[in-house]
């Protein structure tokens, strides 16, 4: 019997790697090395099973520690059971597939097994429906939940998505004899094979209609509008999405529906953009401000706040507003408010102010000297930016 691979080589991660990074690695194989994407290749099952097997034991903090410390052996005895079945890995690790608000194509790859698995009692499965929905940074500071009106196939109400009259207006297949399958057998010198398909006449399913349903002529289902509650929760991003289980189109002759996929658009803001969890506000104050200080309301997320400016306080600079950000999503906190000061210069200029700001030109603090002018060049300005989104 051929001897186990290490664990850590399996996910080609380091010993150090955290658990996001275990989980990170993990996925990725799962997708390369998924049934669906790999029909009939025993050597990609066998590395799919393997992956699961890896992080089953990386995954769990106390397994670690064991295998860490004795390799293989230290997980022998335990609760851990090498898998053989590729149906296992889905009904034990389907759920970090789920919908996270990242957007994962192996969800969509497990919810299409999983229908799969179905077809063979009831009708097709429904498709998926995706709609944008447009958020400001407002809702999506705090989380709302969203009324969202939604055409789609829905189970026809008059034969409950069976698409008969009654439930006499189903019969059995005649060309199956209610199997759903047809069965053809051959001979050759090296035995006897059976070949199984779908029958054909009903779809798979052993009944037929003989009388279909006057509402639905027999597709089980009918267009209309449903509105929906979608939940969002604070800190989503642009291009996250979230799947509605069973709100996509229903399926024909009692199929299963499909799901909603809801994605997330953010509207643009009057006054603030969006770096991350962090907001940005530039905000335009005089020279007199600038130079003396001053305490000013601003505008946040959540109504207003008073900013004070230090005196000196050049063009350019970055003050942050802590916690008055975008919460980080699904974790504690929340990005902070930063507020680009940028110094106000006048267009228009009476004789008296002309005047004044003649006389105060020729003061010795009023204009910069040579080794104040790198304070506010290209470099130093990018140096401010970095530190402030750093």
């Amino acid at each position: 019997m051929a001897s186990k691979r290490d664990y850590y080589q399996v996910l080609g991660v380091d010993r150090r790697a955290t658990q996001e990074d275990v989980k990170k690695a993990y996925r990725k194989l799962a997708l390369q090395y998924h049934p669906d994407r790999n029909p009939e290749n025993k050597e990609a099952e066998e590395n799919f099973k393997e992956a699961a097997e890896a992080y089953e034991v990386l995954s769990d903090p106390e397994k670690r520690r064991r295998y860490d410390q004795f390799g293989h052996e230290g997980i022998r005895g335990t609760d851990f059971h090498p898998f053989t079945d590729v149906n296992d890995i889905f009904s034990t690790f389907s759920d970090i597939f789920g919908a996270g608000f990242g957007g994962s194509i192996f969800d969509d790859v497990l919810r299409s097994q999983g229908r799969q698995r179905q077809r063979s009692t009831t009708g097709p499965a429904g498709s998926d429906l995706r709609i944008r929905l447009k958020l400001s940074l407002e809702e999506i500071a705090t989380g709302v939940e969203k009324k969202i009106k939604v055409k789609k196939w829905k189970t026809c109400e008059t034969c409950s998505g069976s698409g008969a009259r009654s439930s006499s207006s189903k019969i059995t297949c005649p060309v199956c004899n209610g199997t759903g399958e047809l069965r053809q057998v051959s001979r050759s010198v090296f035995g006897q094979f059976i070949n199984i398909t779908t029958c054909n006449n009903c779809g798979g399913q052993g009944r037929i209609i003989k009388d279909p349903c006057l509402t639905c002529h027999g597709d089980g289902r009918t267009q209309g509008e449903s509105t929906i509650k979608v939940p969002i929760p604070a800190g989503v991003s642009e291009g996250n999405y979230i799947p509605i289980r069973g709100e996509g189109n229903a399926g024909p002759k009692g199929g299963p529906a499909g799901d909603l996929i809801v994605v997330i658009e953010e509207e643009a803001h009057e006054v603030f953009s969006r770096n991350g969890d962090d907001i940005i506000l530039d905000l335009l104050v005089s020279f007199p401000e600038a130079s003396l200080g001053s305490d000013i309301e601003v505008p946040t997320l959540n109504g207003r706040a008073r900013l004070k400016i230090e005196p000196g306080t050049q063009s350019g600079m970055i003050l942050r507003m802590r916690d008055k950000g975008i919460p980080h999503l699904n974790s504690y906190g929340r990005g902070d408010q930063l507020v680009r000061v940028n110094v106000w210069v006048p267009t228009k200029l009476n004789a008296e102010e002309r005047s004044i700001l003649k006389e105060l030109s020729n003061r010795e603090n009023i204009n910069p000297k040579e080794g104040d002018k790198s304070a506010n060049s290209d470099k130093s300005f990018f140096e401010r930016m970095k530190r402030a989104f750093s």
